[in-house]
């Protein structure tokens, strides 16, 4: 039997999640309310379908560290990790079509690929198995299998695939077109029909077949994965991942799978799948998650409602309390605060679009930035100060490095920390300090077992995250 290698595609920013995802954290990473990320969720099926004994994400260069860290969440210890870094998004046809000639060069190109979504929710693990399986079946006759779901509604925020005659296999059907979102109308008619389904952006093909059918249909997208995949052969690093030259992935045709195979292909076909399956695309979208009070609203975290209706509101760390208003989307976190109706959760981008165009951080990094190293929280922040609390992982260090600007005061209020300064090492136990001048090389380091909290007090002419100057890092960033 062909080995099936789960890839998970994590590249989308999710800026209609805002302020919860955020470009330096985005919707993969977002945590559910059991407490596990989406990205921790989709590394748990792939585990479960894994018969080649490894996982392969695809996913941008600024988000390995995080990935590497759900990957290690995971429940099944006995599988590997391969990671495809792209320095930027080109959309999922590049993606796949690297990821296909990685498994084909490890596995033969008679692996079968099985391509799911970092940001999507299945709540039916079971059935999700059980289509797999039927696909994982149909594409051993060389044939391109998508997942549809059988909608409950008229969705006007997914593409629709029309199913035609049956395989022989059940639930799989030949495909008979793809349709673009539709209007409202239009989504009530093909909810009637019964021949429709959502087009939910999984895929399952042997790489072999996939490769053949770009080569055939998108030969500019083969051609430019190709020559990204053999240039990074030659600077390979040692470890679990490979790194794609910028200059040479930026010619890649930004374009999808669909557009660029499935929808040209004689060769595609569809499982339908009652999967629990949620794109989580929306506010409106986790809202269907929680369940509704009797006046219709739904909340997270520490709420109080009084007399409202219909809304919902979600809170992170402090009470939100909403009193007399209806149909409102209500997300608090540390530093922003998101209000919309909640016929207006698909314009949220837009919030992040002028964000951008006003260079505020919030687009980017909540007020808690995670590192390969632990975490920083900024605490407070004026001219000329900010104060930071850092957490450092046991074992793990910052780089070695220097600031122009600023000098640091550190104050350990958790476990041991080991500080360079300049040619001087010494371990700062809790209750202790140490002072960074400006100027002088440094690094900081826990050796313990435990994490290392301490708080950090920057002042100077100028505090921002760019005075940095790495000199040695063992993440690979200076």
């Amino acid at each position: 039997m062909a080995k099936v290698v789960p890839v998970v595609l994590s590249g989308g920013s999710g800026t209609r999640l805002w302020p919860v995802s955020r470009e330096g954290h985005p919707k993969p990473f977002m945590l559910l309310p059991d407490g596990q990320s989406l990205l921790s969720r989709a590394y748990e099926r792939a585990a479960a379908l894994a018969s080649a004994g490894e996982l392969l994400t695809v996913t941008n260069r600024d988000y390995y560290f995080l990935s590497r860290d759900e990957f290690a969440k995971r429940k099944n210890g006995s599988l590997t990790a391969r990671f495809v870094l792209e320095p930027q998004g080109r959309n999922t046809a590049p993606a796949v079509a690297i990821a296909a000639l990685c498994v084909a060069q490890a596995h033969g190109e008679d692996a079968t690929i099985l391509v799911m979504a970092a940001d999507h929710l299945i709540q039916k693990p079971a059935a999700f198995d059980q289509a797999a399986a039927r696909a994982v079946e149909m594409a051993a006759r060389g044939d391109l299998l998508t997942f549809g779901i059988a909608p409950d509604r008229p969705e006007t925020g997914f593409g629709y695939i029309e199913t035609g005659e049956a395989t022989g296999i059940a639930d799989v059907f030949r495909v008979r077109r793809f349709v673009e979102k539709p209007d409202q109308e239009r989504a009530k008619a093909f909810l009637k029909q019964g021949t429709f389904l959502w087009n939910s952006g999984m895929f399952c093909f042997q790489a072999g077949a996939v490769l053949r059918e770009l080569a055939q249909h998108a030969p500019d997208v083969l051609e430019a994965a190709k020559a990204c995949w053999s240039a990074a052969q030659g600077k390979r690093a040692e470890g679990d991942f490979v790194d794609l030259p910028a200059e040479l992935f930026s010619r890649a045709p930004n374009v999808s799978i669909d557009v660029a195979v499935m929808e040209k292909s004689a060769r595609v076909a569809v499982v339908r799948s009652d999967i629990g399956w949620s794109d989580v695309g929306s506010w409106e979208a986790v809202s269907r998650l929680l369940n509704a009070d009797a006046a219709g609203n739904r909340t997270s975290g520490d709420t109080l409602v009084i007399d409202a209706a219909d809304n919902f509101i979600m809170s992170e760390d402090r009470l939100v309390a909403a009193l007399g208003v209806s149909n409102l989307l209500v997300v608090d976190t540390p530093d922003a605060l998101l209000v919309a109706a909640k016929d207006r959760a698909q314009d949220v981008k837009r919030v992040v679009e002028a964000l951008k165009s006003k260079g505020h951080e919030t687009f980017r990094f909540h007020r808690t930035v995670a590192r390969p190293w632990g975490t920083y929280t900024t605490l407070e922040e004026g001219p000329r100060f900010k104060i930071k609390r850092i957490v450092v992982k046991p074992g793990a260090s910052l780089s070695l490095q220097m600031h122009h600007h600023r000098s640091e005061h550190w104050v350990v209020v958790k476990g041991t920390a080991k500080v360079t300064n300049n040619e001087r090492e010494s371990l700062v136990y809790t209750d202790q300090s140490t002072y960074i001048p400006s100027g002088n090389r440094h690094r900081l380091e826990n050796p313990g077992k435990v994490e290392l909290v301490l708080i950090e007090v920057q002042s100077g002419d100028y505090v921002g995250e760019d005075d940095i100057v790495r000199l040695q890092d063992k993440y690979g960033r200076s």
